[in-house]
Protein backbone atom coordinates (compact mmCIF):
# COMPACT_ATOMS: atom_id res chain seq x y z
CA UNK A 1 0.00 0.00 0.00
CA UNK A 2 1.42 3.11 -0.75
CA UNK A 3 1.85 5.61 1.92
CA UNK A 4 0.55 8.98 1.93
CA UNK A 5 3.95 10.61 2.29
CA UNK A 6 4.98 8.87 -0.76
CA UNK A 7 2.37 10.50 -2.52
CA UNK A 8 2.54 13.63 -1.40
CA UNK A 9 6.69 13.84 -2.41
CA UNK A 10 5.43 12.64 -5.88
CA UNK A 11 3.09 15.45 -6.29
CA UNK A 12 5.83 18.10 -4.94
CA UNK A 13 8.63 16.80 -7.62
CA UNK A 14 6.22 17.16 -10.63
CA UNK A 15 5.07 20.71 -9.63
CA UNK A 16 9.09 21.85 -8.89
CA UNK A 17 9.27 20.31 -12.46
CA UNK A 18 6.45 22.01 -14.26
CA UNK A 19 7.87 24.93 -12.27
CA UNK A 20 10.70 24.95 -13.85
CA UNK A 21 9.80 24.05 -17.28
CA UNK A 22 7.01 26.98 -17.33
CA UNK A 23 10.07 29.36 -15.78
CA UNK A 24 12.06 28.80 -18.65
CA UNK A 25 9.22 29.33 -21.25
CA UNK A 26 8.29 32.58 -20.06
CA UNK A 27 11.32 34.05 -18.79
CA UNK A 28 14.14 32.76 -20.52
CA UNK A 29 12.58 32.54 -23.57
CA UNK A 30 13.08 28.64 -24.68
CA UNK A 31 10.33 26.94 -26.92
CA UNK A 32 7.79 24.74 -25.44
CA UNK A 33 9.42 21.88 -26.87
CA UNK A 34 12.90 22.70 -25.02
CA UNK A 35 10.93 23.58 -21.99
CA UNK A 36 9.17 20.24 -21.70
CA UNK A 37 12.39 18.33 -22.15
CA UNK A 38 14.09 20.14 -19.34
CA UNK A 39 11.36 19.98 -17.13
CA UNK A 40 11.07 16.02 -17.61
CA UNK A 41 14.48 15.77 -16.76
CA UNK A 42 14.72 17.81 -13.73
CA UNK A 43 11.55 15.65 -12.77
CA UNK A 44 13.54 12.40 -14.10
CA UNK A 45 16.39 13.60 -11.75
CA UNK A 46 14.40 13.92 -9.11
CA UNK A 47 12.88 11.08 -9.19
CA UNK A 48 16.23 9.06 -9.20
CA UNK A 49 17.10 11.06 -5.98
CA UNK A 50 14.20 10.31 -4.40
CA UNK A 51 14.55 6.48 -5.16
CA UNK A 52 18.40 6.32 -4.31
CA UNK A 53 17.81 8.04 -0.97
CA UNK A 54 15.10 6.09 0.55
CA UNK A 55 17.02 2.65 -0.74
CA UNK A 56 19.59 4.01 1.62
CA UNK A 57 17.13 4.46 4.54
CA UNK A 58 15.45 1.52 4.16
CA UNK A 59 19.20 -0.40 3.97
CA UNK A 60 19.98 1.48 7.67
CA UNK A 61 16.72 0.34 8.95
CA UNK A 62 17.07 -2.77 7.41
CA UNK A 63 20.29 -3.25 9.41
CA UNK A 64 19.53 -2.44 12.49
CA UNK A 65 16.43 -4.90 13.03
CA UNK A 66 18.85 -7.63 11.39
CA UNK A 67 21.60 -6.62 14.29
CA UNK A 68 18.37 -6.98 16.94
CA UNK A 69 17.50 -10.12 15.67
CA UNK A 70 20.93 -11.73 15.92
CA UNK A 71 21.15 -10.51 19.76
CA UNK A 72 17.69 -11.91 19.98
CA UNK A 73 18.61 -15.03 18.68
CA UNK A 74 22.13 -15.06 20.83
CA UNK A 75 19.87 -14.31 24.04
CA UNK A 76 17.74 -17.33 22.87
CA UNK A 77 20.64 -19.81 22.33
CA UNK A 78 21.79 -18.84 25.54
CA UNK A 79 18.39 -19.82 27.64
CA UNK A 80 18.09 -22.82 25.76
CA UNK A 81 22.14 -23.71 26.67
CA UNK A 82 20.96 -22.64 30.31
CA UNK A 83 18.05 -24.99 30.08
CA UNK A 84 19.62 -28.06 28.59
CA UNK A 85 22.17 -27.84 31.35
CA UNK A 86 19.20 -27.58 34.35
CA UNK A 87 17.84 -30.35 31.95
CA UNK A 88 20.81 -32.65 32.45
CA UNK A 89 21.41 -31.84 36.04
CA UNK A 90 17.54 -32.99 37.08
CA UNK A 91 18.21 -36.00 34.77
CA UNK A 92 21.37 -37.10 37.05
CA UNK A 93 19.72 -36.50 40.09
CA UNK A 94 16.70 -38.86 38.68
CA UNK A 95 19.11 -41.61 38.03
CA UNK A 96 20.82 -41.34 41.07
CA UNK A 97 17.74 -41.36 43.00
CA UNK A 98 16.57 -44.46 40.90
CA UNK A 99 20.20 -45.89 41.91
CA UNK A 100 19.65 -45.41 45.62
CA UNK A 101 16.09 -46.82 45.81
CA UNK A 102 17.17 -49.81 43.99
CA UNK A 103 20.61 -50.30 45.69
CA UNK A 104 17.83 -50.50 49.02
CA UNK A 105 15.09 -52.05 47.60
CA UNK A 106 18.25 -54.73 47.29
CA UNK A 107 19.14 -54.27 50.54
CA UNK A 108 15.55 -55.00 51.86
CA UNK A 109 14.65 -58.12 49.50
CA UNK A 110 18.41 -59.46 50.94
CA UNK A 111 17.13 -58.79 54.28
CA UNK A 112 13.88 -60.44 53.99
CA UNK A 113 15.19 -63.59 52.21
CA UNK A 114 17.32 -64.06 54.90
CA UNK A 115 14.66 -63.63 57.31
CA UNK A 116 12.96 -66.06 55.22
CA UNK A 117 15.06 -68.94 55.76
CA UNK A 118 15.52 -67.74 59.57
CA UNK A 119 11.88 -69.04 59.93
CA UNK A 120 12.18 -71.58 57.73
CA UNK A 121 14.89 -72.93 60.05
CA UNK A 122 12.81 -71.67 63.23
CA UNK A 123 9.83 -73.97 61.44
CA UNK A 124 11.59 -76.82 60.65
CA UNK A 125 13.84 -77.25 64.41
CA UNK A 126 10.26 -76.14 66.44
CA UNK A 127 8.75 -79.62 64.40
CA UNK A 128 11.97 -81.58 65.19
CA UNK A 129 11.10 -80.75 68.75
CA UNK A 130 8.15 -81.34 68.42
CA UNK A 131 8.70 -84.98 66.79
CA UNK A 132 11.28 -86.06 69.88
CA UNK A 133 8.69 -84.38 72.56
CA UNK A 134 6.03 -86.91 70.78
CA UNK A 135 8.37 -90.11 70.45
CA UNK A 136 9.89 -89.56 73.70
CA UNK A 137 6.78 -88.50 76.49
CA UNK A 138 8.19 -87.35 79.49
CA UNK A 139 7.43 -89.76 82.16
CA UNK A 140 4.91 -88.72 85.00
CA UNK A 141 6.73 -87.38 88.57
CA UNK A 142 5.59 -87.86 92.28
CA UNK A 143 2.86 -84.66 93.85
CA UNK A 144 6.23 -83.70 95.59
CA UNK A 145 8.18 -83.33 92.40
CA UNK A 146 5.26 -81.18 90.77
CA UNK A 147 5.34 -79.11 93.66
CA UNK A 148 8.37 -78.66 93.75
CA UNK A 149 8.96 -78.38 89.89
CA UNK A 150 5.69 -75.57 90.20
CA UNK A 151 7.44 -73.65 92.73
CA UNK A 152 8.98 -70.27 91.54
CA UNK A 153 12.36 -70.32 90.42
CA UNK A 154 14.70 -68.40 92.41
CA UNK A 155 16.74 -65.30 91.41
CA UNK A 156 20.03 -66.05 90.67
CA UNK A 157 22.64 -63.22 91.17
CA UNK A 158 25.69 -63.06 88.95
CA UNK A 159 28.98 -62.67 90.83
CA UNK A 160 30.13 -59.26 91.68
CA UNK A 161 31.89 -57.90 89.02
CA UNK A 162 34.92 -55.35 90.06
CA UNK A 163 33.59 -52.15 89.66
CA UNK A 164 36.04 -49.79 87.60
CA UNK A 165 34.50 -46.21 89.13
CA UNK A 166 35.72 -45.51 92.31
CA UNK A 167 33.58 -46.57 95.27
CA UNK A 168 34.97 -45.23 98.18
CA UNK A 169 32.96 -41.58 99.03
CA UNK A 170 34.84 -38.47 98.56
CA UNK A 171 34.26 -35.08 99.90
CA UNK A 172 34.68 -32.17 97.43
CA UNK A 173 38.48 -31.36 98.54
CA UNK A 174 39.37 -34.78 98.05
CA UNK A 175 37.71 -35.16 94.99
CA UNK A 176 39.40 -32.31 93.29
CA UNK A 177 42.84 -33.12 95.06
CA UNK A 178 42.31 -36.82 92.86
CA UNK A 179 41.31 -34.80 89.51
CA UNK A 180 44.03 -32.26 89.98
CA UNK A 181 46.83 -35.28 90.77
CA UNK A 182 45.46 -37.17 87.63
CA UNK A 183 45.78 -34.04 85.48
CA UNK A 184 48.96 -33.44 86.54
CA UNK A 185 50.02 -37.19 86.18
CA UNK A 186 48.39 -37.39 82.99
CA UNK A 187 46.23 -40.24 84.08
CA UNK A 188 43.53 -39.06 82.27
CA UNK A 189 42.18 -42.23 79.88
CA UNK A 190 39.97 -41.96 76.41
CA UNK A 191 36.76 -44.56 75.76
CA UNK A 192 35.68 -44.99 72.38
CA UNK A 193 31.93 -45.66 71.65
CA UNK A 194 31.40 -46.05 68.22
CA UNK A 195 27.67 -45.20 66.41
CA UNK A 196 26.58 -47.61 63.65
CA UNK A 197 24.41 -47.39 60.52
CA UNK A 198 20.81 -49.05 61.05
CA UNK A 199 19.86 -51.02 59.99
CA UNK A 200 23.36 -52.51 58.42
CA UNK A 201 25.48 -51.62 61.63
CA UNK A 202 27.95 -50.22 60.10
CA UNK A 203 30.54 -48.32 62.31
CA UNK A 204 30.57 -44.36 61.37
CA UNK A 205 31.62 -42.31 64.09
CA UNK A 206 33.35 -43.07 67.45
CA UNK A 207 32.17 -41.08 70.42
CA UNK A 208 35.26 -40.22 72.97
CA UNK A 209 34.13 -40.69 76.53
CA UNK A 210 36.65 -39.27 79.08
CA UNK A 211 37.79 -41.33 82.43
CA UNK A 212 40.15 -40.47 85.29
CA UNK A 213 42.27 -42.81 87.43
CA UNK A 214 43.56 -41.58 90.68
CA UNK A 215 46.26 -42.64 92.70
CA UNK A 216 45.07 -46.17 93.48
CA UNK A 217 44.34 -46.87 89.48
CA UNK A 218 40.77 -46.39 90.17
CA UNK A 219 38.92 -44.74 88.18
CA UNK A 220 36.46 -41.79 87.86
CA UNK A 221 33.50 -41.34 85.50
CA UNK A 222 32.69 -37.90 83.64
CA UNK A 223 29.67 -38.20 85.85
CA UNK A 224 32.09 -37.81 88.87
CA UNK A 225 34.43 -35.44 88.18
CA UNK A 226 33.04 -33.04 85.87
CA UNK A 227 31.23 -31.01 88.61
CA UNK A 228 33.99 -30.57 90.78
CA UNK A 229 36.37 -29.63 87.69
CA UNK A 230 34.37 -27.11 86.53
CA UNK A 231 33.96 -25.55 90.19
CA UNK A 232 37.36 -25.63 90.83
CA UNK A 233 38.25 -24.22 87.19
CA UNK A 234 40.26 -27.45 85.63
CA UNK A 235 37.60 -28.03 83.02
CA UNK A 236 39.57 -26.18 80.82
CA UNK A 237 42.95 -28.48 80.61
CA UNK A 238 40.69 -31.28 81.30
CA UNK A 239 38.87 -29.96 77.88
CA UNK A 240 42.21 -29.20 75.96
CA UNK A 241 43.49 -32.68 76.92
CA UNK A 242 40.52 -34.67 75.52
CA UNK A 243 40.37 -32.23 72.10
CA UNK A 244 44.21 -33.30 71.37
CA UNK A 245 43.80 -36.75 72.19
CA UNK A 246 40.78 -37.11 70.06
CA UNK A 247 42.40 -35.54 66.75
CA UNK A 248 45.34 -37.65 67.27
CA UNK A 249 42.87 -40.85 67.47
CA UNK A 250 41.18 -39.61 64.94
CA UNK A 251 44.30 -39.14 62.24
CA UNK A 252 44.84 -43.04 62.94
CA UNK A 253 41.56 -44.18 62.65
CA UNK A 254 41.36 -42.10 59.19
CA UNK A 255 44.35 -43.94 58.15
CA UNK A 256 42.31 -46.60 57.48
CA UNK A 257 38.99 -45.27 57.01
CA UNK A 258 38.48 -41.96 55.13
CA UNK A 259 34.78 -41.75 56.03
CA UNK A 260 35.20 -42.16 60.04
CA UNK A 261 34.33 -39.38 62.32
CA UNK A 262 35.05 -38.80 66.04
CA UNK A 263 32.58 -36.65 68.74
CA UNK A 264 34.35 -34.76 71.19
CA UNK A 265 32.34 -33.85 74.23
CA UNK A 266 33.11 -29.68 75.64
CA UNK A 267 31.49 -28.64 78.61
CA UNK A 268 29.30 -25.15 78.58
CA UNK A 269 32.30 -23.89 81.19
CA UNK A 270 35.33 -23.76 78.59
CA UNK A 271 32.69 -22.62 75.82
CA UNK A 272 32.04 -19.38 78.40
CA UNK A 273 35.47 -18.61 79.40
CA UNK A 274 37.55 -16.58 76.91
CA UNK A 275 40.78 -17.78 78.43
CA UNK A 276 40.11 -21.55 78.10
CA UNK A 277 38.28 -21.15 74.77
CA UNK A 278 41.01 -19.35 73.17
CA UNK A 279 43.40 -22.09 73.75
CA UNK A 280 40.93 -24.71 72.20
CA UNK A 281 40.26 -22.43 69.13
CA UNK A 282 44.13 -21.74 68.30
CA UNK A 283 44.35 -26.19 68.78
CA UNK A 284 41.25 -26.12 66.45
CA UNK A 285 42.29 -23.73 64.19
CA UNK A 286 45.76 -25.33 63.62
CA UNK A 287 43.87 -28.68 62.73
CA UNK A 288 40.92 -27.28 60.39
CA UNK A 289 41.61 -29.66 57.46
CA UNK A 290 40.17 -32.48 60.29
CA UNK A 291 36.84 -30.07 61.03
CA UNK A 292 34.64 -32.33 58.75
CA UNK A 293 35.61 -35.38 60.77
CA UNK A 294 35.74 -33.83 64.06
CA UNK A 295 32.28 -33.13 65.91
CA UNK A 296 31.96 -30.99 68.98
CA UNK A 297 29.77 -32.22 71.33
CA UNK A 298 27.64 -30.11 73.98
CA UNK A 299 24.32 -30.51 76.27
CA UNK A 300 20.99 -29.64 75.79
CA UNK A 301 21.29 -27.28 78.57
CA UNK A 302 24.37 -25.23 77.20
CA UNK A 303 22.33 -24.94 73.91
CA UNK A 304 19.11 -23.59 75.68
CA UNK A 305 20.92 -21.29 78.23
CA UNK A 306 23.52 -19.73 75.34
CA UNK A 307 24.61 -16.11 76.00
CA UNK A 308 26.17 -13.42 74.04
CA UNK A 309 29.77 -14.99 74.75
CA UNK A 310 28.70 -18.71 74.16
CA UNK A 311 27.15 -17.45 70.85
CA UNK A 312 29.82 -15.66 69.06
CA UNK A 313 32.10 -18.64 70.44
CA UNK A 314 30.00 -21.32 68.71
CA UNK A 315 30.09 -18.80 65.47
CA UNK A 316 33.72 -18.50 65.53
CA UNK A 317 33.61 -22.67 65.98
CA UNK A 318 31.43 -22.81 62.90
CA UNK A 319 33.11 -20.54 60.63
CA UNK A 320 36.26 -22.90 60.24
CA UNK A 321 33.84 -25.59 59.64
CA UNK A 322 33.19 -27.46 62.56
CA UNK A 323 29.82 -29.20 63.01
CA UNK A 324 28.32 -29.74 66.67
CA UNK A 325 26.31 -32.50 68.05
CA UNK A 326 23.44 -32.19 71.19
CA UNK A 327 23.51 -35.22 74.05
CA UNK A 328 21.85 -35.37 76.98
CA UNK A 329 18.67 -34.78 75.90
CA UNK A 330 15.68 -34.68 78.75
CA UNK A 331 12.94 -33.85 75.60
CA UNK A 332 11.71 -33.34 72.39
CA UNK A 333 10.67 -29.56 72.53
CA UNK A 334 13.31 -29.07 69.78
CA UNK A 335 13.55 -26.42 67.41
CA UNK A 336 15.27 -27.98 64.15
CA UNK A 337 15.70 -24.24 62.17
CA UNK A 338 17.79 -22.31 65.33
CA UNK A 339 19.56 -25.64 65.66
CA UNK A 340 20.98 -25.54 62.17
CA UNK A 341 21.61 -22.22 61.99
CA UNK A 342 24.16 -22.59 64.70
CA UNK A 343 25.92 -25.79 62.99
CA UNK A 344 24.19 -28.43 64.90
CA UNK A 345 24.35 -31.77 62.52
CA UNK A 346 23.10 -33.98 64.87
CA UNK A 347 20.98 -34.80 67.77
CA UNK A 348 21.39 -38.12 69.99
CA UNK A 349 18.15 -38.85 71.57
CA UNK A 350 17.92 -42.14 74.03
CA UNK A 351 16.05 -44.82 72.85
CA UNK A 352 13.44 -44.76 76.00
CA UNK A 353 12.58 -41.34 75.09
CA UNK A 354 12.23 -41.94 71.33
CA UNK A 355 9.63 -44.84 71.84
CA UNK A 356 8.17 -43.33 75.30
CA UNK A 357 4.44 -43.32 74.09
CA UNK A 358 4.28 -40.31 76.46
CA UNK A 359 6.38 -38.20 74.29
CA UNK A 360 3.43 -38.16 71.30
CA UNK A 361 1.35 -35.48 73.76
CA UNK A 362 3.83 -33.30 75.36
CA UNK A 363 5.45 -32.34 72.33
CA UNK A 364 3.83 -30.87 68.83
CA UNK A 365 5.43 -33.90 66.48
CA UNK A 366 5.35 -37.10 67.04
CA UNK A 367 8.79 -39.29 67.61
CA UNK A 368 8.22 -40.98 64.54
CA UNK A 369 8.50 -37.93 62.31
CA UNK A 370 11.13 -36.65 64.47
CA UNK A 371 13.81 -37.85 62.25
CA UNK A 372 12.17 -37.14 58.67
CA UNK A 373 11.59 -33.13 60.21
CA UNK A 374 15.50 -33.01 61.81
CA UNK A 375 16.62 -34.22 57.88
CA UNK A 376 15.03 -31.64 56.43
CA UNK A 377 17.39 -29.40 58.01
CA UNK A 378 19.93 -31.38 57.29
CA UNK A 379 20.58 -32.96 60.95
CA UNK A 380 20.79 -36.51 61.34
CA UNK A 381 19.39 -37.83 64.40
CA UNK A 382 21.07 -40.65 66.57
CA UNK A 383 19.73 -42.92 68.97
CA UNK A 384 21.76 -43.49 71.90
CA UNK A 385 21.57 -46.10 74.82
CA UNK A 386 20.05 -49.08 72.95
CA UNK A 387 20.16 -52.14 74.92
CA UNK A 388 17.97 -54.75 72.68
CA UNK A 389 17.01 -56.17 69.57
CA UNK A 390 13.47 -55.11 69.83
CA UNK A 391 14.42 -51.69 70.61
CA UNK A 392 16.35 -51.92 67.34
CA UNK A 393 13.31 -52.98 65.08
CA UNK A 394 11.04 -50.16 66.63
CA UNK A 395 13.94 -47.91 66.16
CA UNK A 396 14.03 -48.90 62.39
CA UNK A 397 10.03 -47.98 62.30
CA UNK A 398 10.90 -44.38 63.53
CA UNK A 399 13.46 -44.11 59.98
CA UNK A 400 16.42 -43.61 62.44
CA UNK A 401 19.96 -43.86 60.59
CA UNK A 402 21.98 -44.28 63.53
CA UNK A 403 22.67 -46.34 66.66
CA UNK A 404 24.81 -46.14 69.57
CA UNK A 405 24.63 -48.18 73.17
CA UNK A 406 25.89 -51.52 74.55
CA UNK A 407 23.86 -53.53 72.37
CA UNK A 408 26.57 -53.04 69.65
CA UNK A 409 29.56 -51.96 72.22
CA UNK A 410 30.06 -50.41 75.56
CA UNK A 411 33.03 -48.24 75.45
CA UNK A 412 36.30 -49.56 75.27
CA UNK A 413 39.79 -48.12 76.45
CA UNK A 414 42.61 -47.10 74.36
CA UNK A 415 46.08 -47.99 76.02
CA UNK A 416 47.86 -45.26 77.56
CA UNK A 417 49.98 -44.46 74.83
CA UNK A 418 46.32 -44.96 72.84
CA UNK A 419 46.51 -41.35 71.97
CA UNK A 420 49.69 -41.58 69.56
CA UNK A 421 49.22 -45.19 68.22
CA UNK A 422 46.55 -47.62 66.80
CA UNK A 423 43.79 -47.31 69.43
CA UNK A 424 42.87 -50.56 71.25
CA UNK A 425 39.35 -52.52 71.90
CA UNK A 426 38.42 -55.07 74.11
CA UNK A 427 36.78 -58.41 73.00
CA UNK A 428 32.84 -58.05 73.80
CA UNK A 429 32.07 -60.79 75.83
CA UNK A 430 28.59 -62.23 77.07
CA UNK A 431 26.78 -60.05 79.55
CA UNK A 432 25.98 -60.99 82.75
CA UNK A 433 22.74 -61.04 84.42
CA UNK A 434 22.94 -57.14 85.88
CA UNK A 435 23.71 -56.49 82.15
CA UNK A 436 27.60 -55.63 82.96
CA UNK A 437 30.46 -56.79 80.54
CA UNK A 438 33.68 -58.08 80.58
CA UNK A 439 36.25 -57.42 77.96
CA UNK A 440 40.00 -57.70 77.78
CA UNK A 441 41.74 -55.52 75.06
CA UNK A 442 42.37 -56.58 71.49
CA UNK A 443 42.94 -54.61 68.00
CA UNK A 444 41.56 -51.38 67.15
CA UNK A 445 40.09 -53.37 64.15
CA UNK A 446 37.97 -55.21 65.96
CA UNK A 447 36.56 -51.84 66.40
CA UNK A 448 35.25 -51.47 62.90
CA UNK A 449 34.09 -54.66 61.54
CA UNK A 450 30.08 -54.72 62.23
CA UNK A 451 27.94 -57.89 63.01
CA UNK A 452 26.81 -59.41 60.16
CA UNK A 453 22.68 -59.54 61.08
CA UNK A 454 20.96 -56.69 60.79
CA UNK A 455 17.07 -55.75 62.13
CA UNK A 456 14.81 -58.16 61.82
CA UNK A 457 17.05 -60.87 60.65
CA UNK A 458 19.29 -60.42 64.12
CA UNK A 459 16.07 -60.87 66.24
CA UNK A 460 14.98 -64.17 64.48
CA UNK A 461 18.58 -65.28 64.67
CA UNK A 462 17.63 -65.03 68.20
CA UNK A 463 14.65 -66.85 68.65
CA UNK A 464 16.27 -69.89 66.73
CA UNK A 465 18.81 -70.26 69.57
CA UNK A 466 22.29 -72.76 69.05
CA UNK A 467 19.97 -74.64 66.49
Amino acid sequence: MIRISTIFIAICMVLVAASLGFVLYSVAGISGSESAIVALTALTFLILYNAVSMRLRDRSDVGGQIADLSRGTADLARQVAEFGRRLAAVEGRVTSANSTGADRMQAMAGEINELGVLVKQLAASVASQEDQLAANPAPALPRDDLLQAAAPIPTVTAAPQPVPVAAVARNGSQLLGAVKSAIEDNRLDIYLQPMVTLPQRKVRYYEAVTRLRDERDQILAADDFIGVAEAGGLIGRIDHMVMLRCIQVLRRLMVRNKDVGVFCNVSAATLASPVNFTQCLDFLEANRALAPSFVLEFKQATFRNLGPTESDNLAALSQRGYRFSIDHVSDLRIEPRELADRGVRFIKVPASLLLDPRQSAATDIHPSDLSDLLGRYGIDLIAEKIEGERAVVDLLDYDVRFGQGFLFAPPRPLRPEGASATAEVPQTKPQDLNGASNSAPVSSSAMEQPPRTTGNAALARRAVGPS
